[in-house]
């Protein structure tokens, strides 16, 4: 067998930065919106007075006040040769909110087991619009090593977890999330076409009926994955969980054969947020 680690595999591409808060017109909460704005700037690369300035359409002056006393507070640093960073009062904040989460803590045991029952690297991701985000990333500590990243984004439509978390919409809404991860292929071609959509929508309808999905190089040359949704309480989809690895790692009857094992974590970490066997609800809302 190939060494995984030799398999070529394009980088993934940057997730599109969140557009920066606007303004609010009431001015009780201006200076509020105004100082998290700049946070938001910073933690997009924009770390410089005049590129903030710019960005948020207010003054130096009031831009420059702003800086000063998020640094003061600590939650941005200023270093001389770079700009302004993001600063440890908000990587505490940040682990603070990670620890708080309950999907997390309890989530994270069986991760840890899957990785070490598949020697694989393991996700847990949620929807956020059209894109999943990644929450939790465990390795195996072997093999190859993924490139993906707590944090990251990426089109529900062309990758496993993606569509695990869609196996709790309404099938009328998948379509729309096609298309968008389609466009982001026209926007990079180098990227693997995704499949027709009728093509697409049958294997949904099959993976739906056995409750886990495959990414077979769809996202990313090189690297396959298979998924299963998370679901809360009342049967609602809420998280995703998936394995990856290199092609020659993941043949067709491995996948196979992991389908039912990471479904079997995915129900165990459902059960733990209070979850039935064998009760599903679907979300029509928008995407």
């Amino acid at each position: 067998m190939p060494d995984p680690a030799a398999v070529p595999v394009d980088p993934p591409a940057a997730p599109a930065p969140p557009p920066v808060l606007a303004v609010p017109p009431a001015s009780g909460t201006q200076t509020l919106w105004r100082g998290l704005a700049v946070l938001e700037c910073v933690a997009q690369g924009i770390g410089d007075l005049r590129g903030i300035s710019q960005r948020l359409g207010t003054a130096r002056s009031t831009t420059h006040r702003l800086l000063a006393s998020l640094v003061q507070q600590r939650y941005l640093h200023h270093l001389p040769a770079q700009g302004y960073v993001l600063g440890p009062r908000l990587l505490w904040l940040g682990q603070r909110a990670q620890e708080q989460r309950p999907l997390l803590a309890l989530a994270r045991p069986e991760l840890q087991a899957l990785a070490r029952q598949t020697g694989d690297t393991v996700h847990l991701g949620v929807i956020d619009d059209a894109q999943v985000l990644y929450l939790d990333k465990v390795g195996a500590g072997q093999g190859l090593e993924m490139r993906s990243r707590i944090g990251q984004r990426m089109p529900l439509a062309t990758t496993g977890i993606g569509r695990a978390l869609m196996l709790g919409l309404a099938p009328e809404r998948w379509e729309a999330l096609y298309q968008r991860a389609a466009g982001r292929h026209d926007a990079l071609p180098d990227k693997p076409p995704p499949p027709a959509w009728a093509d697409w929508c049958a294997t949904m309808e099959r993976y739906a009926d056995q409750d886990w999905v495959m990414d077979l190089e769809e996202n990313e040359r090189g690297i396959r994955c298979v998924a299963a949704p998370v679901r809360e309480l009342g049967g609602r989809v809420v998280a995703a969980i998936s394995v990856a690895s290199a092609v020659p790692c993941m043949d067709p009857v491995r996948m196979q054969a992991l389908g039912p094992q990471v479904r079997a974590r995915a129900r165990a970490i459902s059960r733990l947020l209070g979850w039935q066997d064998g009760t599903r609800t679907t979300d029509a809302g928008d995407a």
